[in-house]
């Protein structure tokens, strides 16, 4: 006998999909719209098709940004990853010190992208920052307002002491799931510490890795308050990222057309490397 299906129930949910047409759906509509546009002003829009695009495709700061911002996100995947792995490896499992660590694990994720920004230009600093003065103390010349190389660690150093955290909280919860059936089969078969982690620990945690690479993947790719506020995307261009480029094409320069046509560029190439990480490791997980 066949069920009867409530299509009531699409009500519930009626709300939802109102909420993403109106937040997201048609402010993109809007974005599309002006790609195709040259806009002189409220009551002049020419169509110009792809002319945007094909300008933006061969504009050199696109490029530049573009490469700046992959050596940041890949730099950032490979040290909060490996660094979240360890930290949750070594959290304790129980007790006060358990929800202790917790607690200071959450407090940088609590802090906003502004106020971080504001602290480390500040503690940076060689005059009256610690940090700053300690490592000039130590001989190193370190200034990341005239210093590329400074100005490009610093922003990697925030985001790693802002955010390795998250990365840590979803491996610990992803070592918490793991059967103690399974520690005591490995300590019957004396397994190492080494052997635990490889074929008990790290297969588990697959899926909160995913979650994780993901995640700060695109938020790193989205960068834009804490080198804005650090360094101002300086010295030079050092420290520019692409959504730095947008603000300034379509703000600083009131590009709207050219600033649409950027924005979708930008959406598209974080909507195919996400599904490319997701797709390699989902098959890398099957494979196996």
């Amino acid at each position: 006998m066949n069920k009867t299906e409530n299509n009531k129930a699409w009500f519930l949910v009626l709300p939802v999909f109102l909420l993403v047409a109106f937040s997201a759906v048609i402010p993109l509509m809007t974005v599309v719209n002006y790609s195709v546009q040259d806009i002189f002003d409220q009551n002049n829009a020419y169509f110009v098709g792809a002319e945007w695009f094909r300008e933006v495709l061969r504009d050199p700061r696109l490029h530049d940004s573009l490469l700046r911002q992959f050596i940041y996100s890949f730099a950032v995947l490979a040290i909060e990853i490996p660094l979240g792995i360890a930290v949750a490896l070594m959290m304790p499992t129980k007790g006060k010190m358990a929800s202790l660590c917790l607690i200071l694990l959450a407090i940088p994720l609590l802090i906003p992208w502004n106020v971080v920004g504001t602290i480390w230009q500040i503690f940076g600093r060689a005059d009256i920052g610690l940090f700053g003065a300690a490592l000039n103390g130590l001989g190193i010349d370190y200034n990341y307002a005239s210093n590329p190389g400074d100005a490009w660690a610093t922003v990697l150093l925030i985001d790693v002491w802002h955010w390795t955290s998250l990365v840590a909280l979803l491996c610990f919860s992803g070592l918490r799931a793991i059967p103690e059936a399974f520690y005591q089969a490995a300590e019957i078969d004396r397994a190492s510490k080494w052997a635990v982690f490889r074929y008990i620990q790290l297969p588990r945690l697959k899926s909160v890795l995913v979650i994780g690479v993901l995640l700060r993947f695109m938020d790193s790719f989205m960068i834009y308050t804490e080198p804005f506020v650090l360094t101002g995307g300086g010295p030079g261009n050092s420290t520019t990222f692409l959504s730095q480029t947008l603000t300034k094409m379509a703000v600083g320069q009131f590009d709207l057309g050219p600033a649409a046509a950027f924005s979708l560029v930008y959406f598209l190439i974080v909507l195919l490397v996400s599904w490319l990480f997701f797709t390699t490791i989902t098959h890398m997980d099957k494979a196996k």
